[in-house]
C-alpha cells in the first residue's frame, strides 16, 4: 500500500544523503583517482585506468621506505589491539566490584579523551625524554661509559608510542565493556559456581565465550585507532615514523597519484581488519548461540 510522506522526508532524506556524501565523498576520490593512468595528476579529469601508480608505490616514494612503514604500523597496531583488549576485559571485570576510589580511577582513565591529542604526545615525549637523562646519569655515576656511548633514547615504537596509542584506546575499550557487564546476566556465573567451577574456569568457560563478540570489537577498535593515528605519535615516536606520518609528510612533497594509492592501501587495511572482526564476531555469536540451542 502506498503511504503518504510526511512533510519533512524529503529534507530530512537530502541532508542525510550530503551528509554521506560529504563523509565518504573524499575516500572515494582517492580511490578513484590512485587507478589513474601514467600521465595522470592530482585532480580530475581522470587520464585513463591502470595499477600504474600502485607500481610506482611498490618502487618507493624517494627517500621514503613504504615498506618498513608499513610493517611498523601493523607491528603497533597489533600490539595495541592485544594490549587494548587485556586491560579493558581485566578493567571491565574488576569494575564489576565496588572499588575504593573507582570513580576517580574511571575519570583518571577517560581524561585522555578530553586532552588534546597533540598535548598528551607533548607530554608523553617529555617524559621519556627526561627519563634518558635519568638513565644516562645513572650510567656515568656507575661508570658504565661503553653502555652510556651505545645509548640512545627510550622513545620507540614499543614504548613510549605504545603508551601514547593506549591512552587513546584504553577509555574506548573500558566503555565499551562497562556497557557489556552492564547487559551480562550474573546467573551464568552463579549456576557455573554451584556446578564447582572455579572463578577461573567460570571465566574461561561461562564469561569469556558470552562476551567474545565484543571482546573482537573491541580489538578491532584497538588496531584502527592506531593504524590512523597521528597527533599522539607525532612527538612520541622516536627517531621512526609510522605509515600515517610519512603519508602526512608526503603530501607536502609528492605531487603524483601514488601517495592517492598510499591512501588506497592503508583504506584496503583498515577495510580487511573491519571485515575480519566482523566475520569472526559473528562466528563467535553464532556458535554460542547454537551452544545455547537444545
Amino acid at each position: 500500500m502506498d503511504t503518504k510522506r510526511a512533510a519533512g522526508f524529503w529534507p530530512l532524506a537530502i541532508f542525510f544523503a550530503a551528509y554521506v556524501l560529504f563523509l565518504y565523498g573524499p575516500m572515494l576520490v582517492i580511490v578513484v583517482l590512485s587507478f589513474q593512468g601514467p600521465e595522470g595528476g592530482l585532480t580530475f579529469p581522470m587520464r585513463g585506468w591502470s595499477l600504474h601508480w600502485f607500481y610506482k608505490l611498490a618502487d618507493g616514494l624517494g627517500v621514503v621506505d613504504i615498506g618498513s612503514a608499513l610493517w611498523r604500523s601493523l607491528g603497533l597496531g597489533l600490539t595495541v589491539m592485544a594490549f587494548t583488549v587485556v586491560f579493558s576485559v581485566l578493567a571491565g571485570l574488576a569494575f564489576r566490584k565496588k572499588l575504593t576510589g573507582g570513580s576517580i580511577l574511571f575519570f583518571v582513565v577517560v581524561a585522555s579523551l578530553i586532552m588534546p591529542s597533540i598535548i598528551v604526545s607533548l607530554g608523553i615525549g617529555l617524559e621519556f625524554r627526561l627519563l634518558d637523562t635519568a638513565i644516562k646519569k645513572v650510567l656515568e655515576v656507575f661508570g658504565l661509559q661503553d653502555t652510556l656511548d651505545n645509548y640512545g633514547t627510550a622513545l620507540g615504537i614499543y614504548t613510549s608510542a605504545l603508551g601514547a596509542h593506549l591512552t587513546w584506546t584504553l577509555p574506548f575499550g573500558l566503555l565499551i565493556m562497562f556497557a557489556i557487564f552492564n547487559r551480562f546476566n550474573p546467573a551464568y556465573e552463579e549456576a557455573a559456581r554451584d556446578l564447582g567451577a572455579t572463578p577461573w574456569q567460570g571465566f574461561r568457560h561461562v564469561v569469556l565465550p558470552l562476551i567474545a563478540p565484543s571482546v573482537v570489537g573491541i580489538g578491532m577498535f584497538g588496531f584502527t585507532l592506531s593504524w590512523d593515528e597521528i597527533a599522539r605519535t607525532s612527538q612520541a615516536i622516536g627517531d621512526v615514523n609510522t605509515l600515517p606520518l610519512e603519508l602526512q609528510g608526503l603530501t607536502t612533497t609528492v605531487t603524483t597519484p601514488s601517495i592517492y594509492a598510499l591512501g588506497t592501501v592503508t583504506m584496503v587495511v583498515s577495510f580487511v581488519v573491519m571485515g575480519l572482526a566482523v566475520g569472526l564476531s559473528g562466528l563467535l555469536a553464532a556458535r554460542q548461540k547454537a551452544r545455547q540451542s537444545p
